[in-house]
């Protein structure tokens, strides 16, 4: 038997499988109990966080021979099976991208008007749909307000902002969010202890973070990860494979900018070198680094041991006061913009590593409002300065009594 990718092995096939968009999931759900369907529904949102999956589950929902309209199709009858193997004959799934032309649009509205072959409706999925030409748009636009009531029409996007305003105003919009990285280490948990793969935690937050959002991207990160690491899955496997920079090398140097020591700093981009790193990558990582220290600086206790760096993060945060890890945040997001202007990108970053070190901002003045003691004048003077002192005063005195006397 053939292997199957995780993408498609681990595709969710009800609503209650699904890995976040719960504020989509409610409205659907909500819909399909109170029987409250709309003709016309756009799902819009990144590639890979579950557009078409949606978009097939809800059409399950709709043509569940076993439960009937119902949120939880019972995936056992003809037409679920037959939706989730991709060959159901009233579920038409058009690929915009590859059917532009007006001509093609013509074709596929010229079927509408007819019965269902073996569903309950007849659902229209149409796949970036922002493709269509203008007058594609023209000819979907009329069927799209007003279908026959056997009709559905689901539309996918990934640039709604491409979509005539005529269009939009037909449709449910529905906003997919982006996975976040937590979301997608707990579903890859699931899924490699499952698939009785060994992994490093560490490991697949950095495919969490390089997913960029992306659920169906984590999985592909994730079978590459498998393949290159021989069946087991290693923080320093997926730094290979990713070509990055270790994570602690990362805090390596950025301890040694801390500590202003620029020799071993030099030291560490030299061994940094022979891998041949993205400079303006390993900018983005101090960044990260530097994000959380603030974090860890003003809200202690916030921060989650996911990279297993906590104690180093805690480490920095209490040795680097909040304003020199402010000052080095804004050099270097600075001074990963202007990198590309340097020479070769290996001495842009050297001066950029020196100048976190030589601009840091200076200690506080102590400023202190205690009163000092008052000392009298009688007592600090000698008794030669009290007689010469006092000469001065009695011969004021003799001439004043002279003046007054004329």
């Amino acid at each position: 038997m053939s292997y199957q990718v995780l993408a498609r092995k681990w595709r969710p096939q009800t609503f209650l499988e699904m890995a976040g968009q719960d504020h989509v999931l409610q409205a659907l759900v909500n819909a399909l109990r109170q029987q409250r369907l709309h003709h016309a529904y756009l799902f819009t949102g990144t590639r890979g966080v579950g557009k078409t999956t949606i978009a097939r589950i809800f059409a399950k929902c709709l043509n569940c021979e076993t439960n009937g309209i119902s949120p939880e199709p019972c995936g056992t009858c003809d037409s679920c099976r037959e939706i989730a193997e991709g060959r159901f004959v009233d579920l038409i799934e058009v690929d915009a991208a590859s059917r532009t032309k007006v001509e093609d649009t013509r074709e596929l509205l010229e079927n509408v008007q007819y019965a269902p072959t073996r569903g309950r409706f007849k659902v229209y999925l149409i796949d970036e749909v922002h493709m269509l030409s203008t007058h594609s748009f023209n000819a979907l636009l009329k069927t799209l307000e007003e279908p026959p009531a056997h009709v559905k029409f689901l539309l996918a996007t990934t640039d709604p902002q491409k979509l005539p305003v005529t269009i939009l105003s037909r449709c449910l919009q529905f906003n997919l969010k982006n996975m976040s990285a937590q979301r997608v280490v707990d579903y890859l948990q699931t899924v490699l202890t499952t698939e009785q793969v060994n992994f490093d935690q560490p490991a697949l937050w950095q495919i969490g973070q390089a997913a960029n959002g992306s659920m169906r991207d984590a999985l592909s990160l994730t079978d590459q990860a498998i393949a290159f690491g021989n069946g087991t899955i290693t923080e320093s496997g997926v730094t290979a494979m990713l070509g990055l920079v270790n994570q602690a090398q990362v805090l390596d140097l950025l301890e040694s900018v801390a500590s202003k020591n620029a020799a071993q700093v030099l030291t560490r981009i030299e061994q940094l070198a022979d891998y041949q790193p993205d400079f303006t990558a390993i900018c983005g990582s101090l960044l990260d680094v530097l994000h959380r220290v603030a974090i860890e600086q003003q809200v202690p206790g916030a921060l989650m041991d996911q990279l297993g760096d906590l104690a180093r993060i805690q480490g920095i945060a209490a040795s680097v006061s909040s304003e020199e890890i402010q000052i080095m945040y804004q050099s270097l997001l600075i001074g990963r913009r202007d990198l590309h202007l340097a020479h070769s990108a290996r001495a842009g970053f050297e001066m950029l590593m020196l100048r976190l070190i030589a601009f840091r901002p200076a200690p506080p003045m102590v400023v202190s409002h205690e009163v000092p003691p008052v000392v009298s004048s009688a007592t600090t003077r000698s008794p030669d300065t009290m007689s010469s002192t006092s000469e001065p005063d009695s011969t004021a005195a003799s001439k004043a009594e002279k003046n007054i006397g004329r």
